[in-house]
């Protein structure tokens, strides 16, 4: 599959066996601590971050992330991602950290089987939370119950 990717801070963001398939991202601490993040958990961290540097400047760095995600995690994008969270002060770790994260689960949607809305799903998430300033739980539950047509509609409608 792909390699784990460790971070600046000793973290380490690597791919694993979750309730579905092989494509859960899992977050491994520096002292060891396994966790899956939730949608829920890193839209917060990421509004908490751009409540300090702007929701636009997150946003289009987010994006400029998403735009080159494809199936595979690739290392350019991993340095992109280093280089952008070099701009965030003593948050840098915390960006990196997220972006790479969330960079994984876009890389994971792009590979799942039935997903319809692919990467695009991730970016309708971190729309709603930094552009259209959304709270994190609204964001992460907003797709609930929503077939992927009226999403796709949705998202289209955004321009994404």
């Amino acid at each position: 599959m792909h390699d784990p990717t460790m971070l600046t801070n000793g973290a380490v963001v690597f791919f694993g066996r979750g309730k579905f398939d092989d494509w859960c991202v899992f977050l491994r601490s520096p002292e060891g601590k396994t966790v899956a993040p939730r949608d829920m958990e890193y839209f917060q961290k990421l509004k908490t971050i751009s409540n300090r540097f702007g929701r636009q400047k997150l946003y289009d760095d987010f994006v400029s992330v998403y735009a080159p995600t494809g199936k595979i995690v690739d290392p350019l994008i991993l340095r992109r991602i280093k280089r952008l969270s070099l701009k965030y002060g003593e948050l840098t770790d915390e960006v990196e950290q997220w972006l790479t994260v969330i960079y994984y689960g876009m890389v994971a949607e792009e590979n799942k089987e039935h997903a319809i809305l692919k990467k695009r799903i991730k970016r309708l998430g971190i729309h709603q939370i930094l552009i259209e300033d959304n709270s994190p739980e609204q964001a992460a539950t907003f797709s609930k119950g929503k077939s992927a047509n009226e999403l796709d509609k949705l998202i289209l409608e955004k321009g994404f």
